[in-house]
């Protein structure tokens, strides 16, 4: 009995040891280094947009377009009448989404009470975030001699007051504070940042090609193209390069030039010689003296249908600044052809 007792007692200091060693062999073998988790991309603010737009609005008004590799988001409305004049497609500029309360979503919703559809398109993110298409009001009034009223005739009244009409804007869906949408962000988040250069360009002009072959199912007869702010630059741009035959009318909402690009709207916009509306707010000398060039440079090339409306400086009567723009373009539309 005492061989048996001494040999579980060996069994048991051997079995000691190997746990001692195995552990020991295991603190000092290498570890593997961790991997850190994949952060998921985020989306950037124009897809933000898109998607909470998506959401608040019928589904009838949401349409995926497709450009390219990448799908993107449009909002549509058919003309209220029964023979539509026509098809509207809105681009809105820097940092605005295809509802943006100023400009683009009044006028989207309340065309199609006119006679036009209306197709207002989501851009990418622009390079930056550039300074409000439509900025907030100025306390000062404008100068007088600074820029005209509106020129789209001789004999056209400067001080002339529009008519007024009885549109009454629909509900339109939260969108974000526009005083802070485009304001410049000198850290901008790594993880949305925008595209650069060509790519941001194709990207665009692949959502307007897609708008119109759209708006060319529909066969709608004429198709005007409308750009507010830095959409006003990329609707004229993509006119002088691609030429589309059936795109003959162009409107602008005090555009702008985006970051990047070299070729000034007085050079693009005149030389388009297509019938064009160039609208603008006189809020401060900056955009009073940006009209001022455009329009010389239309008169030195004796354009055409070139016709420039200055509109009173952005108030904080914001209903009545947007139905008065509604009047001032279904007016520009539906003036006969020159």
């Amino acid at each position: 009995m005492f061989r048996h007792h001494r040999l579980r007692i060996c069994l048991c200091v051997l079995a000691i040891a190997s746990t001692d060693l195995g552990a020991s062999e295991a603190e000092s073998a290498p570890k593997a280094p961790a991997v850190p988790a994949e952060r998921p991309a985020l989306p950037s603010r124009s897809e933000s947009m898109a998607a909470e737009l998506a959401r608040q609005l019928p589904s009838t008004e949401v349409l995926r377009l497709q450009a390219s590799d990448e799908a993107f988001m449009a909002l549509w409305r058919p003309a209220n009448v029964a023979e539509p004049k026509g098809l509207v497609i809105l681009l809105p500029g820097a940092g605005e989404s295809a509802d943006w309360p100023r400009g683009i979503g009044p006028l989207r919703r309340g065309l199609p009470d006119y006679g036009w559809h209306t197709l207002s398109v989501s851009l990418p993110d622009s390079p930056g975030l550039l300074p409000p298409a439509t900025p907030e009001p100025e306390r000062e009034p404008p100068a007088e001699e600074d820029g005209p009223s509106e020129t789209p005739a001789a004999d056209s009244d400067p001080q002339a007051t529009p008519n007024e009409a009885g549109y009454l804007p629909e509900e339109t869906a939260t969108a974000p504070d526009e005083s802070t949408s485009e304001a410049v962000q000198a850290e901008p988040d790594p993880s949305t940042e925008p595209d650069q250069g060509p790519q941001l360009v194709e990207r665009i002009d692949g959502r307007i090609d897609a708008a119109l072959a759209h708006a060319r199912t529909l066969q709608p007869g004429l198709i005007v193209l409308l750009g507010q702010g830095t959409g006003g630059y990329w609707a004229a741009r993509y006119l002088q390069q691609l030429a589309p035959e059936d795109v003959r009318h162009l409107l602008l909402i005090q555009p702008r030039q985006p970051e990047g690009q070299d070729e000034p709207l007085a050079q693009l916009v005149p030389a388009l010689k297509l019938a064009t509306g160039d609208f603008f707010y006189q809020n401060g000398t900056a955009a009073r003296a940006e009209a001022r060039a455009r329009l010389n440079a239309s008169r030195r090339i004796q354009h055409p249908a070139y016709h420039q409306v200055g509109l009173p400086a952005l108030s904080d009567d914001r209903e009545s600044e947007q139905q008065q723009l509604l009047r001032r373009v279904r007016g520009w539309l539906d003036r006969p052809a020159d």
